[in-house]
C-alpha cells in the first residue's frame, strides 16, 4: 500500500526532476515550441513543493488536489492546465482512501490520462505528452492485471513513457505551437511527452 507520504516523495522527485532537466526541456522546447516548458513547469512545480510543505495534505485526493490547482495557477502556456487537469482528475479517482494499491495507481494514472485527452484532445500520434503517457498507463495496467509487484509494474510503465517520448522524435506534431511548424517538427523529442516521461520515472523511483 502507498500512503499520502510516500506519494509526497513522488511529487518532490519530480519536481527534483524538472529542476535537474530545466535546460534540456527548455532546449526541447526552442526547437518547437514557445521555448518556456522548462522554466513553466520548473515555477509550478517548486511552488507545488512549497505549499505542499506549508499545508501538509491528509489523504491522496487531497495532496492531488492541490498539486493540481497550484499547478493551473502558476504554470503558463499549455502545461499548466493540461498537468492541473491530470492531478485534478487524479484527486477525483483517489476519492476518500487514505491509502492506495497498485490497482488504485494504475486507476489514478488512466484518470490522469483521461484528463489530458478531454484537455488537450490529443490522441496517439500527435507529438505530445500523451505519446508517452499513454504506454505508461497500459504498461501499468497490464503488469497489475497480470500480478506483478508494485516496483515491477512501475518500472515497466517508466519503460513504456520513455520509449513513447522517443517514438515522438520522429512524428510530425499536429497539436500546438508545434503543428505550424509542419514537417519541421519531426526531428525534436516532444518536451511535454519528456517531461511526463519523468512524472512516470520519479513514481518508479519513489513509490517502489
Amino acid at each position: 500500500m502507498v500512503d499520502t507520504d510516500a506519494l509526497h516523495a513522488w511529487i518532490r522527485e519530480f519536481a527534483r526532476l524538472v529542476e535537474q532537466h530545466q535546460d534540456l526541456l527548455t532546449e526541447l522546447d526552442s526547437a518547437i515550441g514557445d521555448a518556456d516548458h522548462g522554466a513553466n513547469l520548473h515555477r509550478g512545480m517548486s511552488a507545488v513543493v512549497e505549499v505542499l510543505r506549508a499545508e501538509t495534505p491528509s489523504t491522496p485526493a487531497e495532496l492531488f488536489k492541490r498539486t493540481g490547482m497550484t499547478l493551473v495557477s502558476t504554470v503558463g502556456g499549455a502545461s499548466g492546465p493540461l498537468y492541473g487537469t491530470a492531478f485534478l482528475r487524479m484527486s477525483a479517482t483517489a476519492g476518500e482512501a487514505e491509502t492506495l494499491d497498485a490497482g488504485d495507481l494504475a486507476k489514478i494514472l488512466r484518470a490522469a490520462l483521461e484528463g489530458v485527452v478531454t484537455r488537450g484532445k490529443a490522441q496517439a500520434g500527435d507529438k505530445t505528452m500523451y505519446d508517452a503517457l499513454a504506454p505508461a498507463v497500459r504498461a501499468l495496467e497490464e503488469a497489475v492485471g497480470t500480478g506483478q509487484p508494485l516496483a515491477e509494474a512501475l518500472d515497466a510503465a517508466a519503460r513504456a513513457a520513455e520509449r513513447g517520448r522517443e517514438a515522438t522524435t520522429a512524428m510530425i506534431a499536429r497539436k500546438g505551437r508545434a503543428s505550424y511548424l509542419g514537417e519541421r517538427s519531426a526531428g525534436h523529442p516532444d518536451p511535454g511527452a519528456t517531461s511526463v516521461t519523468y512524472l512516470v520515472v520519479a513514481a518508479a523511483t519513489a513509490l517502489a
